[in-house]
């Protein structure tokens, strides 16, 4: 098949043609800079299937255009679909294929990293120690041990996370429509989300961004929290109400806040903007906190991740071509 593969930078192509050479170099990739979007569908002329990742708007315009176009697969590099309108797809008929799983282990991992360089403020201290400023204040942590760490969403990073923090000797709650047995016989309590909210030291999310859990940290939800809570956000940005944690800042509500993903990324992350004025006055704010540290959507930027997420979107397109059905479609049943 020709596969359009928008939004690629040098790292995609390397994993994705490691991964289509070991299928046999069966499927032609034209690999494009742009993100996907009505005005770029143009970019995808000629091609059967189009690539697309994170931050690509495959709303109905974009998937009109692919349709007409006479495109039938959208293959997702990522987990979450939340980019794609799902209803728009099903009526035109093309399929949205995702990568289900890669690494659970890779953005558990980033958490574990954000958390402890917030707790011990080792962003802070390598900044001063570059400056020779060799002074103690401000860099009070805390042990780890016997803290309560909160676990929004059990799916596999949630539960990655959740035997690490174990590991740690942490207390760990967890909130989830679907208890997983393994983790209640390790050790995780399970409790509604105002409970863990108001009982956990850290609370960190890993869970899908659903039109529910749009927005599930805001005013009211930072309310419910312990007073100078640890919030960490490694799975979707608008599961954070940006200005309701601002303010949770201002008051101390909050009093450490770890960010890999942004709801208003699209125009930020996986970019070099480091000449530019960043126009984004909100994400300006964070910045200026010393108890904030953000990563821009690096938490799934391993070896293994972008190896596991090229095979499998590899493998999606070639099932596609094969059966008509691609392995790890995107359900719209549900939808009609």
């Amino acid at each position: 098949m020709q596969v359009a593969v928008f939004s690629t930078k040098p790292y995609d192509r390397r994993f994705l043609d490691a991964a289509n050479a070991a299928a046999g170099g069966r499927h032609r990739l034209d690999y494009l800079e742009p993100r996907l979007s009505p005005a770029t569908t143009v970019l995808a002329r000629g091609a059967d299937a189009v690539c697309a990742f994170v931050n690509d708007a495959a709303d109905a315009a974009t998937l009109e255009a692919l349709s007409g176009a006479g495109l039938r697969l959208i293959a997702l590099r990522s987990a979450g679909f939340n980019n794609v309108d799902l209803v728009a797809a099903r009526r035109l008929g093309i399929t949205v294929a995702r990568v289900p799983a890669y690494s659970p282990e890779a953005v558990a991992e980033h958490t574990i990293a954000m958390i402890l360089a917030l707790n011990r403020r080792i962003h802070r201290a390598y900044n001063r120690v570059r400056e020779g400023n060799f002074a103690l204040d401000g860099l009070l942590g805390f042990d780890m041990k016997g803290r309560t760490v909160g676990v929004v969403g059990t799916g596999r990073i949630g539960a990655a996370l959740a035997r690490i923090a174990l590991g740690f000797g942490c207390r760990v709650l967890a909130y989830d429509l679907r208890p997983d047995a393994d983790l209640v016989a390790a050790g995780v309590a399970y409790a509604p989300l105002p409970e863990l909210l108001a009982n956990a030291d850290i609370v960190s999310l890993h869970c899908p961004l659903t039109p529910e859990t749009h927005h599930l940290i805001n005013a009211e939800t930072i309310g419910r929290m312990r007073r100078g809570v640890m919030l960490v956000n490694t799975s979707r940005g608008a599961i954070v109400d940006t200005r309701a944690v601002i303010d949770g800042l201002k008051s101390g509500q909050i009093g450490l806040l770890g960010l890999d993903v942004y709801e208003e990324e699209a125009d930020l992350f996986f970019e070099d903007l480091s000449g530019r004025v960043i126009n984004d006055d909100v994400f300006a704010r964070l910045l200026t906190f010393p108890n904030v540290l953000v990563t821009a959507h690096q938490a799934f930027f391993t070896e293994e991740a972008l190896s596991a997420i090229a095979e499998t979107t590899i493998a999606n397109i070639t099932a596609f071509e094969e059966t008509g059905r691609a392995l790890h479609e995107v359900s719209t049943e549900r939808l009609v």
